[in-house]
């Protein structure tokens, strides 16, 4: 017997961590190992990086076709979390990004 599970339209299933100072709709986690062989791809280009100022956690934007994205975020302990979103939403968020007083982009 199969099971249903319904989900309220626009609330993310998938969350990023409470550092990250926005929301996705359209938000899926991936695994490190695919990850991993995503974004070191030759086709992934890295488009944007930043640093918390308060801590050790890092942000990447990768682009990985013509309307999907892969997010990197490198906890404190050095671990990478993988998370797959379109195009169009992360350029809105990302512009939090760059207003937020404790995140700057890496050098």
């Amino acid at each position: 017997m199969a099971a249903h599970s319904t989900q309220n339209a626009g609330e993310p299933t998938t969350e990023l961590p409470d550092v990250v100072p926005f929301d996705l709709t359209y938000l899926t986690r991936l695994s490190w190992e695919l990850g991993t062989r995503v974004v070191d791809d030759e086709e992934a280009t890295l488009r944007n990086r930043w640093e918390h100022a308060g801590s050790p956690w890092t942000l990447s934007v990768f682009e990985v076709t013509s309307n999907t994205v892969i997010l990197c975020l490198r906890t404190p302990v050095g671990r990478e979390r993988f998370y797959g979103t379109t195009r169009s939403e992360v350029q809105t968020a990302t512009a939090r990004l760059d207003a937020a007083p404790y995140w700057t982009p890496a050098e």
